[in-house]
């Protein structure tokens, strides 16, 4: 998908909404923004009980344990929103988030019967869309919570171990609910410094892998996810 057309046009469009209204503001908060963000992501996948349906040589159901290793590293991110005042203290504002690109990759694994299937998997492209109340300290602090949508996609496949339990590449769109934490300080007449703390929680999926052995794992998809960022702003 393709962010940058409505991504421009939200700004432009409220940049020319908050210059329009900027003698009318009722809170120095009040209006758009957008920023970029920088800082260590931790995507954490829940062991699960999965099964194993075996078709060469007759089919057999198996009890498998799926578990994957956490996926930790650097992350980025663009932000956009904006800010709805109801007097010079108190703001509901709406935002999006996206962090293009891979995360770090983790490995994962699927035993039944004394024999498991190793694989590698990393989360892509995540974003988020969020109701963002507000306090304005003053005109140059300004203390909120996130709570929203989280949508990203991961990517898993498996090829260092036997034949028949390799697969290839496997993509699952994953979803669920953004709980957020923020501060934000001007350090000039527009731009601004912030700290973001935020915490994902992914709905549980049901996602099937076939190996190329022919060996179906059905496995519970279930994660949690959690960033810490740093990032600067414009304040229109």
């Amino acid at each position: 998908m393709n962010y940058k057309i409505p991504l421009i046009g939200f700004l432009s469009y409220f940049a020319m909404v908050s210059i329009s209204g900027a003698q009318t503001k009722s809170n120095a908060w009040e209006g758009a923004y957008g920023q970029v963000a920088i800082g260590y992501e931790s995507y954490i996948p829940k062991a699960t009980a999965a099964t194993t349906t075996t078709t060469p040589g007759g089919a057999h159901i198996i009890p498998t344990y799926s578990t994957a290793t956490h996926a930790n590293g650097p992350t980025g991110s663009f932000g956009a929103g904006y800010n709805f005042a109801f007097n010079d203290t108190y703001l509901l504002g709406i935002g999006v988030a996206i962090s293009p690109g891979a995360s770090s990759s983790a490995t994962t694994t699927a035993t039944a019967s004394g024999s498991s299937a190793y694989g590698v998997y990393n989360v892509n492209n995540a974003y988020s869309i969020s109701l963002i109340p507000g306090y304005a300290i003053d005109t140059n602090r300004l203390v909120y919570v996130k709570l929203g949508y989280a949508a990203a996609t991961t990517h898993a496949s498996a090829s260092a171990n036997s034949p028949d339990l390799n697969y290839p590449q496997q993509s699952v769109k994953v979803n669920g609910t953004l709980y957020g934490l923020g501060y934000k300080q001007m350090v000039t007449d527009a731009i601004y410094l912030l700290g973001e703390a935020n915490y994902a929680v992914n709905r549980e999926k049901q996602v099937s892998v076939l190996t190329n052995g022919g060996y179906l794992i059905n496995s519970p998809s279930n994660a949690v996810g959690f960033d810490l960022v740093v990032g600067i702003g414009y304040r229109f």
